[in-house]
């Protein structure tokens, strides 16, 4: 079975002029990053809004590329033509439509079990989970980091070689995104976590959220959708769908065909009873972090993993050994039993109601929460972000920092709702929230560091754990 991709090949999909070349040449592993450019490479430049990749075509074959792929109108000296003439060259109208173009050409090349994964929130630690438990069985291709847009999407396709699974996280701001993601990776079996509020400024209600989520089913092959049941909008599609789709359900409220019973959170991990509803069985599960929200994610990787026929066994041991990526509720033991919990990547309603309760379950210590803008709420903001200052008081936080525009509603809202004044703080920087958190923390603290990821709170974390170690 062919699954190699020469120039010829290239030339044909993306509709390219070879400027210079091998046309039987295999193009396998690629980049749009010069600094991270190895022997053999194929570099593909990328225009953003703020930098041009095109214009550093030299540089990536001086570094050891075999091949570029560059815009169209990227300016080529025939000097440079016959110096670079044992390299391979090729011009495309456009680099990023190229990168997709080719990426959905190799997926097509593969006859192995997709999962597309999509929703509000939790997408990567679900993606995460279930790489995990696929992994026991087969080989596995997945998502790494944030890859999960129209660019970096398909550099992770591009990734196949011998893989027997992909497991492909798809993420979206606008309508039609999800559509043309989906349509690259064509997945076999589509996973949609929950329907929040992530975007909604850009969407304007979380029905419109719930039909852009819904596009992962316009590229898949085979109609197999795992969903969560316990999400309104989606129990009550679910509720109202034609069943035209194979649908797997999971929740804890909601009768669902994988279902939570039993849940018992402790401080650094979760143990509940799945039970299979279709296949009237239960096994039990331990997740290695604590909170309700991971449970969801752990239940959703066994439907996938039941789907693909795996063992009791190997679900539990994949679960159980997920090492889930950093700067997602990654918890970091200080000197004098203090934790940090860095939950710094992003943030939205959903989940940082998710976050203030896992902090709030331990009544035993000091619970602080340092705190900043949730991004692209639109209109919704003040109302979500005083929704969170509620909650920090419902569950007993204890001490509040923030620094942003919007979290002056959320600290407000807290004040009315009953937190004390004296143990909530404004802070003008990033640098002075550091320096409150350092003037005030003592042992047996825990505490939580959230915002989206504009708010740049990692590196908060990082001088934070550097100072302390």
């Amino acid at each position: 079975m062919k699954t190699e991709v020469n120039t010829k090949d290239i030339l044909k999909i993306t509709q390219g002029q070879l400027i210079s070349g091998n046309e039987e040449m295999i193009f396998d592993n690629f980049s749009k990053d010069t600094r991270e450019i190895e022997k053999g490479d194929i570099y593909v430049g990328i225009k953003g809004k703020t930098f041009n990749g095109n214009l550093f075509w030299k540089q990536a074959l001086d570094n050891g590329a075999k091949a570029v792929i560059i815009d169209e109108d990227t300016q080529i000296e025939q000097a440079e033509i016959e110096e670079y003439k044992r390299k391979t060259i090729i011009k495309v109208k456009d680099t990023i439509k190229a990168i997709q173009d080719i990426a959905s050409y190799k997926r097509s090349l593969y006859n192995i079990p997709v999962i597309g994964i999509t929703g509000s929130v939790g997408k990567t630690s679900t993606r995460d989970l279930i790489a995990s438990v696929v992994s026991q069985r087969y080989k596995t291709l997945s998502t790494v980091g944030n890859q999960n847009n129209d660019i970096g999407l398909p550099f992770t396709l591009l990734k196949l070689k011998d893989h027997e699974i992909a497991v492909i996280e798809m993420g979206m701001n606008q309508l039609g995104q999800i559509s043309c993601l989906s349509k690259i990776t064509k997945p076999t079996i589509s996973v949609i976590t929950n329907i929040g509020t992530s975007h909604i400024g850009d969407l304007k209600s979380r029905e419109n959220i719930l039909k852009a989520k819904l596009e992962i089913l316009d590229g898949m092959q085979e109609r197999m959708l795992i969903i969560n049941n316990d999400n309104d909008l989606l129990h009550k599609w679910y509720e109202n769908s034609e069943k035209e789709y194979n649908i797997t359900t999971y929740g804890i409220d909601n009768q669902s065909d994988i279902q939570a019973n039993d849940i018992i959170e402790y401080e650094e991990y979760s143990k509940f009873m799945c039970i299979n509803n279709k296949e009237k069985e239960e096994i039990d599960i331990q997740v290695p972090i604590s909170g309700k929200h991971f449970v969801y994610n752990a239940m959703c990787a066994i439907a996938v993993g039941k789907q693909l026929g795996l063992t009791d066994e190997e679900i539990k041991k994949g679960i159980k050994q997920t090492n889930l990526t950093k700067k997602r509720m990654q918890i970091i033991k200080l000197k004098e039993d203090i934790t940090i919990i860095n939950d710094s990547y992003n943030a939205s309603h959903e989940s940082m109601k998710a976050a203030i309760e896992y902090l709030g379950r331990d009544s035993a210590k000091r619970k602080i929460a340092v705190l900043g803008d949730m991004f692209d709420l639109g209109e919704y903001s003040e109302e979500l972000h005083r929704k969170v200052g509620k909650e920090l008081v419902e569950n007993k936080i204890d001490i509040l920092i923030c620094t942003g525009n919007e979290v002056k509603n959320m600290m407000d809202e807290a004040i009315k709702c009953g937190m004390k004044k004296e143990n909530t703080y404004y802070e003008s920087s990033n640098e002075d929230v550091k320096n409150r958190i350092k003037s005030i923390m003592k042992s047996n603290d825990e505490i939580l560091i959230k915002a989206s990821n504009g708010m740049k709170f990692f590196n908060i974390v990082e001088e934070i754990t550097n100072d302390s170690n």
